[in-house]
């Protein structure tokens, strides 16, 4: 099965947080999941980490690539349709990323890993 992470999933997965819900953490760990990452995922991580938000992250930043090879994750890039369907969405939640991984999740028909229960609202399934 296919599953889209969201940017705390994957950055909890990364560094085995125990705030990562034991489903969440067995679903990812399945061997039979594609765990994709987000570009906006990315862009969430760095940006956030340069603003000071996630402190703990430089190594991650610097080897993104890399970590994502290491933790079988692939990457889900945004397509004009994602934006498409971001921008569409009836959703008073402002959060730009948060929105982004919604209509992926919508577009690609993905199960997206995470804790938040706003997504719920959004005809995508949620794992947490």
């Amino acid at each position: 099965m296919r599953l889209l992470l969201d940017t705390h999933a994957f950055l909890w997965a990364v560094e085995t947080n125990p705030r990562l819900s034991q489903r969440a953490a067995e679903a990812i760990a399945d061997a039979a999941s594609e765990n994709l990452v987000s570009a906006v995922s990315v862009y969430e991580t760095c940006l956030k980490h340069r603003l000071g938000k996630l402190p703990g992250f430089a190594a991650l930043v610097n080897r993104f690539e890399e970590v994502l090879d290491e933790s079988g994750c692939g990457v889900l890039p945004v397509t004009f349709a994602h934006a498409r369907e971001a921008g569409l969405l009836a959703i008073d939640h402002k959060d730009p990323f948060d929105r982004l991984l919604i209509a992926q999740a919508r577009v690609e028909r993905v199960p997206i890993v995470s804790n938040e229960t706003l997504f719920d609202g959004f005809g995508v399934e949620r794992i947490w």
